[in-house]
């Protein structure tokens, strides 16, 4: 008989109450259960202490005995410290983009690297350079101004 620890849906309509059970496997939701470990009222606020009622020792028994325990009641389980969550197998494979945007992403990835190398090396290149650029600047700034004063005389010709 494979026994697992699942919940047992009670209350009125859409005011849901469970009981936390052990059953058979193969006995209906609400039918026939062997033990009742609990209760989860999802009605009541997350951090409220009454929202989920579980008797950890009987919990334990049933574990160490080879009860399954559903999803959710194994989620209830695990904040109580007495299951550990299995990893979810398909969990990595389905957030991972398709080959395309993964060659797209590797591309940007060098190009930020590279960016930021050349930046590195012109923050570590000399000091004697940095007014010579500067210079080159004024000179420019000089340039425009010429320019500018030839094209005003132009047009007063």
């Amino acid at each position: 008989m494979s026994l697992r620890i699942r919940l047992s849906r009670g209350g009125a309509k859409k005011r849901p109450f469970y009981r936390i059970v052990v059953a058979d496997s193969r006995s209906p939701r609400d039918g026939r259960f062997i033990e009742k470990i609990g209760t989860y009222n999802p009605m009541l606020a997350k951090d409220d202490p009454a929202r989920i009622n579980l008797d950890t020792d009987r919990a334990k028994h049933w574990l160490g005995v080879g009860a399954l325990p559903s999803d959710r009641v194994a989620k209830f389980l695990a904040t109580a410290d007495l299951f550990k969550l299995p990893e979810r197998r398909n969990q990595s494979k389905q957030h991972l983009p398709k080959k395309k945007a993964q060659e797209r992403m590797a591309a940007d990835k060098e190009a930020t690297e590279a960016a930021e190398a050349a930046a590195a090396e012109a923050a570590a290149a000399p000091a004697e350079e940095a007014p010579a650029e500067e210079a080159t600047a004024e000179e420019a700034a000089e340039d425009a101004g010429k320019d500018a004063g030839e094209a005003g005389e132009a047009d007063k010709s």
